[in-house]
């Protein structure tokens, strides 16, 4: 009887709670709602029930107090003696033997460059180690319509683009991009590092599979890491290992929900100066129903009859490529980036791309600059004639080297000279890169600059072959780019004669 007793007290007080709960304004919706989620998802109403509480024991906790009695009080000549004697961190560690040798023997152009410039050292040299293949850089047209625009414009945009950061010129320009690329949209970005670490993360996320060459750059491979996707490698520029990793993936995420599938490589490669094979990637991922990004910072002005880069140098429409993201800092003489496609693909980055929606704008005079760049590649297409030519006689001379090869394509003005692996066998090279800087500096010292490719270890995925970086121009003669190519080998061999023979 006592049970049915308290039974009756405990429906009677809980009626009694409801009702005053329902004289409560919003009462009804609160309840909805909880009922909604409970049969939902109970898990959510519990959790929400723990915020709650731990919500409101927060508000009502007492205050902390720093207020303890064990803290020292020092006098003021004490805290003054104690700052003297505190010597702070350094934010960048000191640089080791290796790279301050490295960094004293970087050379430094006097005045404007160019397809010849003067050093700090008052020596004048040919400069092949420079993105200016177009020989652009420097003349009076891009000049004049940078200053033009300074004037107009200012040096600054001084906002992101979503914001006030746009002007007329930016929208002139990703107009040109997009034409002269036969795309229907593009948008331009203010740095060329974070257009495609912006435009990768702004389609792939967590759960997306992304199937990329293993010798693509390291902006792209920051781009595949923010993304958060699943990444398939496959070998460098092998097709058959492409299609054999496309259909790995096939098999192991077969009976998954379908997520958004990506091949990312890039045109002309910085790291080997090799070309992709389009048609095939093309192929490849219509068949297996994957997306293209291509990269083509070092190929759009440089490759096809125009400079319009990968697609018009194997005629391929370049609607075909789904996204195609590039430099305008290359032979375009300006700076930023940009991403080319549909305009959908465009439409998504101006809310979804990092790099575009959180920097300022870039500069006016440097859009300006590109649309006029390409203004000149497409009235005057034969320089683009002419840089193949230069490019080809430079290969007659350097591919009879001793020493060395290159794996890059013939069509390529951007030129790698590795060692070759029997002459690492024979020769008692224990620093490869010490031997191509001395290599480097022997040409210095005869009038021809160069580089070496450089790369940071510890941020790359994949080793990155060590090797002299070449970068040929239209603005030398016939004559002239022999002669660097014949002091280029001289050097070489007159290095390797220094370096002693492996004894067996």
């Amino acid at each position: 009887m006592a049970f049915h007793d308290t039974l009756i007290y405990i429906n009677s007080t809980v009626e009694s709670i409801s009702a005053q709960f329902n004289r409560i304004p919003g009462s009804a919706i609160v309840l909805r709602y909880v009922r909604s989620s409970y049969q939902n998802d109970p898990m959510r109403s519990f959790l929400e029930l723990c915020l709650f509480l731990f919500a409101v024991r927060y508000f009502l906790a007492s205050k902390y107090s720093f207020a303890k009695k064990d803290f020292i009080k020092l006098s003021t000549k004490e805290v003054d003696d104690l700052v003297s004697e505190w010597t702070p961190e350094p934010l960048v560690a000191p640089l080791d033997e290796a790279g301050q040798a490295d960094v004293d023997k970087i050379p430094v152009i006097v005045g404007p460059s160019g397809p010849k410039v003067k050093l700090s050292t008052g020596k004048s040299v040919m400069n092949l180690a420079s993105f200016n293949m177009l020989n652009l850089l420097g003349g009076e047209q891009i000049r004049d319509t940078a200053i033009k625009t300074v004037r107009e414009y200012g040096v600054g945009a001084c906002g992101p683009s979503g914001f006030y950061g746009t002007q007329e010129v930016h929208i002139q320009t990703e107009k040109d991009i997009s034409n002269f690329l036969r795309v229907p949209a593009s948008i331009i970005y203010a740095q060329a590092f974070n257009t495609i670490c912006s435009t990768i993360p702004a389609f792939a996320k967590r759960g997306d599979i992304i199937v990329a060459d293993s010798a693509v750059g390291v902006a792209i491979q920051k781009g595949i890491l923010i993304s958060r996707s699943a990444v398939r490698w496959f070998q460098h520029n092998d097709m058959d290992d492409l299609e054999r990793v496309l259909q790995q993936v096939q098999k192991d995420f077969k009976g998954q929900p379908l997520t958004r599938r990506f091949i990312v490589t890039e045109g002309l490669f910085e790291n080997t100066g090799e070309i992709a094979d389009l048609p095939k990637i093309i192929e490849l991922k219509y068949k297996y129903k994957y997306r293209l990004i291509l990269e083509e910072s070092c190929s759009i002005g440089v490759l096809g009859k125009t400079g319009r880069g990968l697609t018009e140098y194997y005629d391929i429409p370049a609607t075909e490529v789904d996204m195609i993201v590039g430099s305008l800092a290359t032979t375009m003489c300006a700076g930023g980036g940009f991403c080319a496609g549909s305009e959908y693909v465009v439409s998504h980055q101006r809310i979804s791309g990092n790099g575009y929606v959180f920097s300022a704008a870039l500069p006016g005079y440097l859009a300006a600059t590109a649309s006029e760049a390409m203004s000149m590649m497409q009235s005057n297409p034969e320089m683009f004639v002419q840089l193949l030519a230069n490019t080809r006689t430079f290969r007659a001379t350097i591919d009879k080297i001793n020493y060395m090869y290159s794996p890059s394509d013939p069509d390529s003005p951007l030129i790698h000279l590795d060692l070759k692996p029997e002459v690492l066998e024979s020769r008692k090279i224990d620093d490869e890169d010490k031997f191509l800087q001395d290599v480097v500096d022997e040409c210095i010292a005869n009038g021809v600059l160069i580089s070496r490719n450089k790369a940071v270890a510890s941020q790359e995925v994949f080793p990155v072959q060590s090797s002299l970086k070449i970068m040929i121009t239209t603005g030398l003669t016939k004559r002239e780019i022999e002669k660097a190519a014949t002091v280029i080998k001289a050097a070489v061999s007159k290095v390797m004669s220094k370096v002693p023979k492996v004894k067996h």
